[in-house]
């Protein structure tokens, strides 16, 4: 199974010694090697009903190399261990590597290497591992008074495809895949690094919670101005019509779009758009000056 899996793949310049030994080595030419871990669970962060094999193996890259991206760097390789049943299709298998092979070759990466176990249900446990390129990280607590909250990427799109699912209204095909498969503005966190972005994080738990993240880490409140969020909420109405949501808890709330949001103190890159401000504060985060309502994005529960 494991050579089905490694066989006929090309790894990056960065992968030195890739999948067969006992461990891979990955060039680190900066001297430092940015890390972050995450977990899949079937049925708590996908569905094999919703999604193919394919499109876990995707989200499962995705939003890994997002968490790299937050940093500032640039994602080079990733290390996979899945635990399924034992009946579990090979071909299964082979589909859910592809598509980690399709996501990861599309920011220039690689896998380098991973573990098989049978378990009782799909679990995608992957390591990330990103180059700095020379510049420092780009942290969540760097943000201070003055600066200019600007982001990029889809918001809401992935709770309201995810609604669409969960109620079974069929259409609505792009926000209904966007739930499936999330799309990180790859490349863009290096660009706002280069920028001088102060702090920096990706929206994964939604934007309320994960701008509360960096306000909280830097000592700061965050006022969000509602106007900046239209088109967003906009582009979700009609969705939110078919199952009766206010397209705004999606924008505001809903997590799983790994958009970047950060903060800059001068020019804003190309792409990205101002939607706030820092003001001297104590973590909170605000829309038109005044505290949301609602609470940050959760995992679907198991379906019963």
């Amino acid at each position: 199974m494991i050579d089905r899996l490694v066989a006929g793949r090309h790894q990056p310049d960065t992968t030195v010694l890739g999948p067969g030994d006992d461990a891979a080595v990955v060039a680190a030419t900066d001297g430092r090697t940015v890390v972050s871990t995450d977990m899949l669970v079937a049925g708590r962060h996908f569905r094999l009903d919703w999604s193919s094999p394919h499109d876990v193996g995707r989200k499962a890259i995705a939003q890994n190399a997002a968490d790299i991206e937050a940093m500032g760097a640039r994602p080079t390789a990733f290390v996979v261990a899945f635990a399924a049943p034992a009946d579990t299709p090979a071909d299964q298998a082979v589909a859910l590597a592809d598509g980690m092979w399709a996501e990861a070759q599309a920011m220039g990466a690689g896998i380098v290497g991973g573990d098989l176990v049978q378990a009782d249900t799909w679990v995608i446990s992957v390591a990330a591992l990103g180059e700095l390129d020379g510049r420092p990280p780009v942290l969540r607590s760097g943000a201070r008074p003055g600066a200019a909250v600007a982001v990029i990427g889809d918001l809401g799109r992935s709770a309201a495809g995810y609604a669409l699912w969960r109620n079974g209204i069929d259409g609505f095909d792009g926000l209904r895949r966007d739930h499936l498969v999330p799309r990180p503005p790859y490349g863009q966190g290096r660009i706002a690094a280069a920028a001088g972005a102060l702090a920096m994080t990706d929206v994964s738990d939604g934007l309320i919670a994960d701008l509360g993240h960096l306000a909280t880490a830097s000592g700061v409140d965050i006022d969000v101005a509602g106007a900046t969020l239209a088109a967003d909420r906009d582009a979700l109405r009609a969705a939110a019509a078919a199952v009766g949501a206010d397209p705004g808890d999606w924008v505001a709330g809903g997590g799983e779009d790994h958009a970047l949001v950060a903060v800059f103190d001068g020019p804003i890159p190309a792409g990205w758009r101002e939607i706030g401000r820092v003001r001297a504060g104590s973590g909170r985060v605000l829309i038109d000056g005044a505290a949301p309502a609602g609470g940050g994005w959760q995992s679907f529960d198991a379906p019963h």
